[in-house]
């Protein structure tokens, strides 16, 4: 079955991706967590979230070649 709100997507989506990240970091996971901002462990995966972002970003500046100009 398949949900296709994409609202209710992401929830699942976002609720799949934190369960993998505490089971992955040893971290405790508690559905009640997901999108409190207060909750130590919903703020380390946010940093790690914004560290694989930025890691990808980087990554992909470095595989461009900066242009040349002709003159």
């Amino acid at each position: 079955m398949t949900i296709k709100n994409p609202v209710v997507r992401k929830i699942f989506d976002d609720l799949d991706s934190y369960r993998d990240y505490c089971r992955f970091e040893g971290k405790v996971f508690d559905e009640k967590a997901l999108y409190n901002k207060e909750d130590l462990n919903w703020q380390a995966y946010e940093k790690y979230q914004n560290y694989l972002r930025a890691k990808s970003r980087a990554e992909k500046r470095s595989t461009h070649s900066p242009r040349r100009s002709n003159s």
